[in-house]
């Protein structure tokens, strides 16, 4: 599938800001399942870039602005080629054992009931115990709209009814650490239904015999052509397409414009 995205990230502040220092978790890698045919990042202002990779293996962009700054937009525009491998990813920048993604985060406490509720889902485990887990999520919660409002965490997100979707693969990255399943988090996008929708977030797994499987609590199913994987972390957080300081007081509003549209139709 040939994918195109198109994602504005603008703010605004309501007094100028001296200084803004951001961390750009935007840009896809190559893998065996999708190569990356054209990708740029734009800044409406003065700015300087600079490329690096995190700990994870994620490439990341700093961003250096000097002020005095009203707002700022970060855009992205991009060309990317996917294949569907029934939800297994091959390829990708692997800087740390699959164990590393056993631990816990602040995040990704699970808590009790979330822990005793994916353990019965994974049950004997496997690739059959991961698709069970998920479907079971997406079982569980009515899908709730994504906002700009902090992410609740794993346990608290699983007292209630309905979740986003980042807070869903927040839950099962969680739920599935307990059950001894390596786990992290995924950001990226998805080409939906409607072209205009947000950044996404979903799950990989690692089963020892099999490597690692993508899936989406959002969906209830394995990932397949219309993701386009960018950052992997241990929780949302960590894997958050755009974060950082900025020097000045006074408030800021957040805008974010994404277009995830398929090159010669919605197929």
């Amino acid at each position: 599938m040939r994918i195109t995205i198109d994602h504005r990230t603008h703010y605004a502040f309501s007094e100028p800001q001296l200084r803004l220092v951001q961390a750009l978790r935007l840009s896809p890698d190559d893998t065996n399942d999708q190569t990356i045919v054209s990708w740029r990042i734009d800044v409406d202002c003065d700015a300087r870039l600079r490329e690096a990779r995190d700990g994870l293996g994620n490439k990341l962009t700093m961003l250096y602005a000097d002020g005095p700054l009203e707002s700022i937009e970060i855009s992205v525009q991009g060309e990317v080629l996917t294949e569907n491998a029934d939800g297994f990813v091959h390829g990708t920048a692997e800087t740390l054992p699959p164990a590393f993604y056993l631990r816990e985060t602040d995040r990704t406490r699970a808590g009790d009931p979330l822990a005793a509720f994916v353990a019965a889902a994974v049950g004997q485990g496997g690739v059959a115990g991961i698709d069970s887990a998920v479907r079971a999520m997406a079982d569980r919660f009515a899908l709730a709209e994504d906002s700009h409002e902090p992410l609740r965490d794993a346990a608290a997100a699983f007292d209630g009814d309905s979740a986003t979707g980042r807070e869903l693969a927040q839950m099962l990255v969680a739920g599935l650490r307990r059950a001894q399943v390596p786990a992290r988090y995924i950001s990226g996008y998805r080409q939906a239904q409607s072209e205009r929708c947000s950044p996404h977030g979903w799950v990989e797994a690692h089963l020892a015999d099999r490597g690692w499987i993508g899936v989406d609590p959002s969906a209830g199913t394995r990932i397949d052509d219309r993701y386009v994987r960018v950052a992997v972390g241990l929780d949302a957080g960590e894997a958050t397409p755009v974060a950082g300081s900025r020097l000045g007081s006074g408030e800021e509003e957040l805008d974010v414009a994404l277009r995830v549209a398929v090159i010669g139709g919605n197929a």
